[in-house]
């Protein structure tokens, strides 16, 4: 036979990779592409297509302000839910995502009136011109709609698919008229009413807001220390007549109260006592001889704020106090406080700061109010007027409520904030009267946390006005009220963190009354007519006209001309009012569920899930949770799902002030959306995430080796000829890595589950990396590359690879849809998509702890030979290990026991190696943790194969090719006969 071996190129004759797959992704260039491709095979027809008839999961989309681009947590929240939809889209169901938008609300109101108005130095038009209002909230719906296309393009950019054709709006006709008609039903179920209370209100934007809508900034405040005059001692007048010189001193950080004082608070569990002043140094206050009732636990810091020194004189006991009717400090002040003011007890009274005493103004507070409720009956009993002031108007001037500081002051109406959120004169005023009237204690500076408006940034006020309300202790009539309503759907709902129940529990535990009204155009009114004592007109065909009128011509159709003779019709001519205030946004989003999980066939009610940020447990959640209990009696979701917010990398909330903000659009610029989408995955998302460049780097990193894995199993597979072998008859190799495909498959399906998708990527990731790279893949190159076509070994290999590809990208897919696709088409061009598949099932036969464990115990010694061979390789005694053939002293019969019928040479990529059952020479490698094991290195012997590489005895053996293995020279003998040489 002629030696042929120098005309051939043995490279050519081996199954080397082959793939157009580059290692470098270029993901900015190609996601858009991507996008492009789904949009015009329209992926999401072909999804809804192909998924019919299966059960339905419905992630319920928190819909987003439309109003300017998205930020990181917009790109965070859509990643997840993107990932849940597609995970359970590819485990069999018909996972339909359907995105909605915000619509309406005071932030666009400002951008309109700002960017149409102002910026043209145009007047805004008096939006009380019916023409007017309805062309102002059109300038509105345009500016919405123009953020609802440019998030809707940026959302799927980051690979998200939906239906972007057909969103839900909460400014769309039949959205508006379903809000309507949920507010009618509150209304027709005695849960709406009017009322008059203290609610959170914000001077600068005009209207009531709700607590989602205010957040805690720092604030300093000035507060004050009152007396207040004791009047009578009611029957203890006799016993106890050292009180009736006395003062209550009370303490504030809102002076501008004061003049809505009508009642002061003590606590039966605090330790009162009469004090008297026996030296003072002051310019104001309380001088020696006076004598002051205090809690004694903070005399002596009232003490030293006053500049005064204290001796008590008696205790004073919550019996005496109950019985104690004070004066207002400003009685004889216009003519208007000429009022008793009660000591009344309330639990909210503490001795931890202050004086023991709260001032309780029931017009400008939550507690004050309560406190002032829970005694009405008590007060009229004893004959005082428990009506509420009403001192403070929308934009912050005291009224004719507030004598003397009102209109009737000399100069105007004092101030408590003025349009542009900064301090007016009010406590100024206040504190100078109470100067003159010898009635201030003392006062200071205060910095602590203050409500402000999140969309302001203003500080807000506590303000008593009529307003709109649900009644949250209300009974319904089957005997629950909404509060024990929505506290049994929190019990009945699962959440993911499970602490998202027990705060959104305690919000809904301590929560006021529903306060819907707000003072704005731009939403869906409170669309009721109501009586001067605000009982609403129940008419159901009043009430039909109005939503089918919403349906056709939206919610402008309220503010028409002559809207309220055409709703009303014959009833036009009775006395009832149409409300023009605006339904609060919440209530809104909060409707969401009815005009999309059971309006769209496409959808069910209630949802699997909802996700949004923790922010929401006092937003989107809660707001959805009491709208669909008072309506429904249950909430609309069966899960909950929140994430943290993204902080910089040094855990510090990102601004633009401090330069430290991540901008997703940047980040897809410059890395690719499948790297944000990696971070998102990767993280502890339920907590507050960090986020900068060097995260950024670490996700590159990642991203590259499971990149080049994926790789790897392309170029191997070009060479597929989709052989199958019997899993009994595959090597013990291969069916290891069955096994762990079955352990995988069970990891991922739980995991996709239970929403933990870092527990996914952290098992598929180190799967990748250290037993397919750094193991399997390794050893089984040379099968791969070298072994004949016949080779059961390579074949078997092949179908493994096979195997794992198809799993792994599929499993990958959800959390990296545009690196999934393009590997997916790569390698079965003729597919649509990725997307478009299912996860593999996994074969019973595949599972097989019993060789796991065996291999464990292999892999234990494998490591100590490996670890022997990177010292000499350290040494450059040998380049590559194929250059050893070292000896192994095993004395442990269990790991010398596994390594039966195992060619450990193969395993661990050496040329040779010899195995003992004596101990180990002195100097021989071993590893701590590995007992029983050593290691002494050997040089190969034989002669290096030309196509192999290996040092083998046979080299020559066929002198056809004189200079390979025999191994290799039946695979060259095999390849020539089926033409591939």
């Amino acid at each position: 036979m002629t030696d042929t071996s120098e005309k051939l190129d043995y490279s050519k004759t081996l199954y080397l990779p082959q793939t157009e797959f580059p290692m470098r992704a270029g993901l900015p260039e190609k996601e858009p592409l991507a996008v492009a491709r789904w949009q015009k095979m329209d992926l999401y027809r072909r999804l809804r297509e192909t998924s019919a008839g299966r059960e339905k999961f419905v992630l319920h989309d928190g819909p987003p302000y439309a109003n300017g681009n998205i930020h990181i947590g917009h790109a965070l929240n859509k990643v997840l839910k993107d990932v849940i939809t597609r995970s359970f889209q590819m485990r069999g169901y018909d996972s339909n995502y359907v995105p909605g938008w915000d619509c309406h609300g005071l932030p666009i109101e400002w951008k309109i009136e700002e960017e149409n108005y102002r910026a043209k130095g145009k007047a805004k038009p008096d939006l009380k011109e019916p023409a007017a209002m309805v062309a102002f909230r059109q300038e509105c719906r345009a500016y919405a709609e123009k953020w609802i296309k440019v998030q809707g393009e940026e959302f799927q950019r980051l690979g998200v698919v939906g239906d972007f054709k057909n969103p839900y709006l909460t400014m769309s006709f039949h959205a508006e008229s379903r809000i309507a008609g949920e507010l009618l039903k509150f209304a027709t179920s005695g849960q709406l009413y009017r009322g008059s209370k203290p609610v959170m209100w914000s001077v600068v934007e005009r209207t009531a807001l709700a607590e989602a809508e205010v957040e805690y900034q720092d604030y300093e405040s000035d507060t004050i220390w009152v007396k207040f005059p004791v009047e009578s001692a009611g029957d203890q007048d006799v016993a106890h007549g050292d009180v009736l010189d006395a003062h209550v001193v009370i303490w504030t950080t809102t002076p501008w109260t004061i003049p809505g004082n009508r009642a002061v608070n003590f606590s039966p569990r605090v330790s009162y006592g009469l004090y008297e002043v026996t030296a003072a140094e002051n310019d104001f206050g309380p001088q020696p001889g006076e004598k002051l009732i205090f809690a004694d636990a903070l005399a002596e810091e009232s003490e030293a704020k006053a500049k005064v020194k204290l001796n008590k004189l008696r205790g004073v006991s919550a019996e005496e106090l109950g019985s104690l009717t004070l004066a207002h400090p400003f009685e004889g002040l216009g003519g208007g406080y000429e009022f008793p003011v009660p000591m009344l007890a309330g639990d909210h009274v503490t001795d931890d700061a202050g004086t023991g005493f709260v001032h309780t103004s029931p017009s400008h507070g939550r507690e004050d109010f309560d406190a002032w409720m829970d005694a009405v009956a008590e007060l009229e009993k004893r004959g005082i007027d428990t009506r509420l002031p009403f001192p403070v108007d929308d934009a912050g001037f005291y009224t004719k409520d507030a004598p003397g500081f009102g209109p009737d002051r000399e100069g105007g109406a004092a101030r408590v904030i003025d349009d542009n959120g900064k301090k007016g004169d009010a406590n100024k005023v206040v504190i100078d009267e109470l100067i003159e009237r010898n009635a201030l204690f003392a006062r200071g500076r205060l910095k602590h946390s203050y409500p402000h408006s999140w969309r302001s940034k203003k500080p807000i006020i506590f303000r008593n006005t009529p307003q709109w309300f649900v009644y949250m202790d209300k009974e319904l009539g089957d005997g629950t009220t909404l509060r024990s309503r929505a506290l049994k759907a929190i019990d009945d709902t699962r959440f993911v963190p499970a602490a998202g129940q027990t705060r959104l529990r305690s919000m809904i535990e301590e929560r006021p009354d529903w306060v819907l009204s707000r003072q704005r155009a731009w939403g869906v009114p409170i669309a009721v007519f109501a009586d001067a004592d605000g009982t609403v007109l129940l008419d159901e065909a009043v009430n039909q006209r109005i939503l089918d009128a919403f349906e056709k011509e939206g919610a402008d159709a309220w503010f028409a001309e002559g809207a309220r003779e055409r709703f009303l019709g014959s009833r036009a001519n009775e006395p009832w009012t149409q409300v023009m205030d605006i339904l609060d946004v919440w209530f809104d989003s909060g409707s969401t569920h009815t005009f999309t999980l059971e309006d769209r066939p496409d959808l069910k009610w209630p949802a699997d899930v909802y996700l949004e940020g923790s922010d929401q447990h006092r937003g989107w959640f809660h707001s959805s949770l009491l709208e669909s209990c008072g309506t429904r009696g249950r909430a609309p979701y069966d899960t909950v799902v929140t994430h943290g917010f993204t902080m910089d990398e040094e855990g510090r909330k990102m601004s633009k002030s401090l330069g430290n903000t991540v901008v997703p659009q940047d980040v897809i610029k410059q890395s690719g959306a499948d790297i944000l989408r990696l971070w998102v995955v990767t993280t502890d998302y339920w907590e507050d995430q960090r986020l900068g460049k060097n995260v950024l780097q670490t996700n590159i990193d990642a991203y590259r080796k499971l990149r080049n894995t994926i790789r790897w199993m392309l170029g191997t597979l070009a060479h597929d000829e989709g052989d199958v072998v019997p899993v009994k008859e595959m090597p013990e190799l291969e069916q290891l890595m069955l096994h762990r495909l079955a352990e995988l498959d069970e990891v991922v399906r739980t995991g996709y589950d239970a929403f933990e998708f870092k527990r996914v990527t952290r098992a598929l990731l180190d799967f990748m990396v250290v037993e397919l790279s750094a193991f399997y893949f390794d050893i089984r190159k040379d099968a791969l590359y070298c072994d004949a076509p016949s080779s059961i070994r390579r074949k078997a290999a092949m179908q493994v690879v096979r195997h794992l590809f198809d799993r792994l990208v599929t499993w990958l897919a959800p959390m990296l849809p545009f690196t999934m696709e393009e590997a997916w088409l790569e390698r079965y061009p003729q597919s649509e998509s990725v997307h478009l598949e299912q996860f593999r099932d996994t074969p019973v036969d595949w599972k097989n702890d019993a060789l796991a464990e065996k291999w464990r115990n292999i892999k234990q010694v494998r490591r100590v030979v490996t670890g022997a061979l990177e010292i000499e390789r350290a040494k450059k005694t040998i380049g590559s290990s194929l250059e050893a053939a070292p000896a192994v002293h095993i004395a442990d019969a269990e790991l010398r026991a596994a390594l039966d019928g195992v060619d450990l040479a193969e395993i661990s990529i050496t040329s040779g190696i010899s195995i003992s059952d004596k101990p180990a020479p002195s100097g021989a490698f071993a590893i701590e943790d590995v007992k029983g094991v050593g290691v002494v290195f050997a040089p190969a012997s034989g002669t290096k194969c030309a196509r192999s590489w290996r040092y083998t005895d046979d080299v020559g053996s066929d002198p056809e090719f004189p200079d390979v293995s025999a191994r290799d020279a039946e695979a060259l003998h095999e390849l020539r006969a089926l033409g591939r040489l």
